[in-house]
């Protein structure tokens, strides 16, 4: 029998609730012991006492005294949604939505419960579950629109469209009075369900709902181009010129208008005449339009292509436009238009026409005519598909010779640096180019970034620092984590693995994995928001994106590394117990204590002055705000890189990679390593057949074909005699690598062969550049005279 509190201890509980929630801490914990001592058994103050823990930090402590509180009281719902709570504090979904359920049993009118229950259910994408718990939330508060459009996207993330539609319609039939035209919500709700009705293919009833009730919408463009789509579609050609026409009006710079307004005239692709006439008609209503007379260039041919090209080129570089070259790179998968581009730009060089350039010069500036001339050369020659460095070395110190000053120019010639493989180089140019204007952002990024190409961390991050808050306990590398700085940590991370501080990279990748576990659990915070300003059509698509989250490029390049740190952990363990390879020296350990007691001495004076700050006399602050930032027990990832089980810890960055992933071949690839090491033959052999299937000629997939091979030969009972004779048929061409796999003895002459690759006429130093890591791993004797031979082939090139 649970115990009964007095009219005074009862409000006394009310206050242990109300400073949970203004996050007094303290004061509750006070306030919960007051009452347990008189109440030692009574089961609500001992939960709310465990919430309270458990957001001081103090989890294991919480679920203990979490278990007390129902062990005291099974039936109240106070603490079975408090178990609940703390499950979803450490992440165990299922656990909490199992605890909210029974606490609902136990209070089925509890709103509060309801909520966190539907919150959690759409978190874990349990459609048909969140459709119940909207149904009974829309049932207890049936007044407010957010619970019918709640109830709408829960069908529609189901995949129920017409159930979804209905949710709305009954809810528009039991208004009395028609919403204000300026209505926000209802203005979203419209377009929410009028792309209900196109999702379900029916145009023309969308095209009449969207005529009727979008009519005074707040969105018009979305209204303009969704018209404009549905007469499209429909084949009412007039009235979808019209529509398209005015959409162009609107912006003129739009790609997809231009593509609507030909698809709907019904012109033939091969009708290049009738296509640029409509171009060319925008470009002289509009005379400062850059897209009607460039999208024109993406099928014209011949004359007409070169007679087009020269009139946009003489206009881009009369004005001096940077971006000229990007505007046109994508015309290079055309060898004719590749080799004309560039004979159109020494033309208008030769002719003197920059000489002769309309536009006026302001306060010196020579940016335009000749030198835009030169800058855009160096662009080609510095493209990969037209890549000739010497020429582009050339033309951009002739650009930077007339216009010394040029952010710009000084940012292409340290890419160029970088193609030359001189990351020395490449960092001072940009370094300059930096200097040049020291409030761009942007180019105080790319500067930080090739500094650490460079594995100039330190500096790198002084770079960085410009621009982060200098208040930030932690300093610049705190702020970019609180930002969310992706690139810089993955950046940070490849540069410490080339530097051999495997502990310290594994810190920066395992932040980026972090990010992205945050971007994962933000959803929370939009559930109810989206909802409750009305933002149905973003939310939905922020939904979308999410289901996907792992499939973007950084996380991707941020788990391929760590895997490739946790496979070199494995196969040759750190004998130093700190960051470095086993071959570190004393020195560098030396080096490496000091970096750490640096570490030590900046987070202890961020915690005195933090300490002083909560000291200070006359400012009311609240507990939540007071504490200073989480210590990290880890700075330079020592714990990390120390794993007794490194090929399990990489399982945590592979899962997702292959999941969200699979068609990339280097995730393939890496799945392979790791199963292989970790004796899953059949996961190996699933891996390695997709690589072959993406692409069969890969190198690393011939090796890894042998590889699987001689693993199973000495464990066959592991394999399926069926998978053995797939992996036997795949046994097809051997690289020198191979062969070395298949022939431990053979070392000599695979390093002899390897060194002949340098005569090939294709190779890149890139390409080089892992041959020579291949011969180091193999200790081969002919690392030497491959890296003299590379060195001579390449001079510029720092890697050799």
């Amino acid at each position: 029998m649970p115990q009964q509190l007095s009219a005074k201890e009862q409000s006394l509980f009310r206050t242990v609730v109300r400073n949970y929630e203004d996050k007094q801490y303290k004061k509750g914990i006070k306030a919960a012991d007051q009452i347990l001592r008189k109440n030692p058994k009574h089961g609500d103050t001992l939960a709310m006492k465990a919430l309270i823990m458990n957001s001081q930090g103090k989890t294991d402590e919480a679920f203990a005294l979490a278990k007390v509180a129902l062990q005291c009281d099974m039936k109240s719902h106070v603490c079975w949604h408090v178990y609940g709570l703390l499950y979803r504090a450490v992440k165990n979904f299922e656990e909490a939505i199992k605890a909210y359920k029974f606490a609902l049993r136990l209070e089925p009118e509890s709103a509060q419960i309801q909520r966190d229950l539907a919150l959690l259910q759409i978190q874990m994408r349990d459609y048909q579950g969140y459709i119940i718990s909207r149904r009974s939330m829309l049932q207890a508060r049936s007044g407010l629109r957010q619970s019918w459009t709640a109830l709408a996207v829960a069908h529609h993330l189901a995949g129920d469209l017409a159930e979804a539609e209905r949710v709305l319609t009954a809810y528009e039939e039991t208004l009395k009075n028609p919403p204000s035209k300026t209505d926000f919500e209802n203005s979203e709700a419209v377009m929410y369900k009028n792309s209900l009705i196109a999702e379900q293919g029916n145009i023309e009833k969308a095209l009449e709902h969207l005529t009727a009730a979008g009519k005074h919408n707040l969105d018009r463009l979305a209204v303009l181009e969704l018209r404009a789509t549905y007469l499209a579609k429909l084949e009412r050609k007039e009235e979808a010129i019209k529509a398209y026409r005015a959409l162009i009006d609107r912006n003129s710079e739009y790609k997809k208008y231009y593509d609507g307004l030909i698809e709907a005239m019904g012109l033939a692709a091969t009708d290049h005449m009738a296509r640029k006439a409509v171009y060319d008609e925008f470009a002289e209503k509009y005379p400062r339009c850059d897209a009607a007379r460039r999208l024109p260039l993406d099928f014209l041919e011949g004359e007409e292509f070169r007679e087009a090209a020269d009139k946009y080129i003489h206009r881009m570089l009369d004005k001096g436009v940077p971006s000229t070259f990007a505007n046109l790179k994508h015309l290079y998968s055309n060898p004719n238009k590749k080799a004309l581009l560039p004979a159109l730009v020494q033309q208008y060089i030769d002719s003197g026409r920059s000489a002769a350039n309309e536009e006026p010069k302001r306060n010196g500036d020579t940016s335009k005519g000749a030198s835009a001339a030169y800058y855009f050369l160096a662009q080609h020659y510095n493209y990969y598909l037209s890549r000739d460095l010497e020429k582009a070395m050339e033309y951009i110190d002739k650009a930077i010779e007339l216009e010394p000053e040029s952010v710009d120019f000084h940012m292409t010639k340290a890419r160029i640096w970088k193609h030359y493989g001189n990351t020395q180089k490449s960092s001072e140019i940009m370094e300059k180019a930096r200097t040049l204007d020291v409030r761009d952002r942007h180019i105080n990024t790319k500067a930080a970034k090739y500094q650490l190409r460079n594995d100039e961390s330190e500096a790198a991050l002084k770079t960085m620092g410009m621009f982060t808050r200098a208040e930030t306990p932690g300093g610049a590398l705190a702020d970019l984590h609180d930002m969310q700085c992706v690139w810089f940590l993955t950046e940070d991370g490849q540069s410490y693995v080339r530097q051999g501080k495997l502990g310290l990279a594994l810190k920066r990748f395992t932040a980026v994995y972090n990010v992205f576990d945050v971007w994962q659990e933000d959803q929370f915070d939009f559930h109810s928001f989206s909802l409750r300003k009305g933002q149905i059509r973003a939310y939905v698509e922020m939904m979308r994106w999410e289901d996907h989250l792992r499939e973007h490029p950084f996380y991707t390049c941020a788990a391929l590394s760590a895997i490739d740190v946790y496979i070199k952990i494995h196969d040759k363990p750190l004998t130093n117990g700190t960051n470095g390879s086993a071959d570190a020296n004393g020195e560098d350990a030396a080096e490496r204590k000091k970096a750490a007691k640096k570490a030590r001495k900046e987070a202890q004076k961020a915690e005195r002055e933090a300490a002083a700050k909560k000291a200070e006399p006359n400012k009311p602050t609240r507990e939540g705000e007071s504490d200073a930032k989480k210590k990290d027990d880890d700075p330079d990832g020592v714990k990390l890189a120390a794993t007794s089980e490194p090929m399990a810890d990489a399982m945590k960055f592979l899962i997702p990679l292959l999941q969200f992933s699979s068609k990339s071949i280097n995730a393939q690839i890496a799945g392979f390593e790791v199963y292989i090491r970790r004796k899953k033959y059949l996961l190996a052999l699933k891996c390695l057949l997709a690589a072959a299937a993406l692409d069969r000629e890969h190198p690393k997939v011939h090796e890894q074909i042998v590889r699987f091979k001689l693993a199973i030969d000495k464990d066959i009972e592991g394999v399926p005699a069926k998978s053995a004779e797939v992996i036997k048929s795949e046994f097809t061409l051997l690289p020198a690598s191979v062969r070395k796999l298949l022939a431990p003895d053979s070392v000599g002459q695979c390093g002899k062969d390897a060194v002949g690759v340098l005569q090939l006429p294709t190779i890149t130093s890139e390409e080089a550049k892992e041959v020579l890591e291949l011969l180091s791993s193999w200790k081969s004797s002919e690392v030497e005279s491959f890296r003299k031979a590379a060195a001579a082939k390449w001079p510029k090139a720092s890697a050799f």
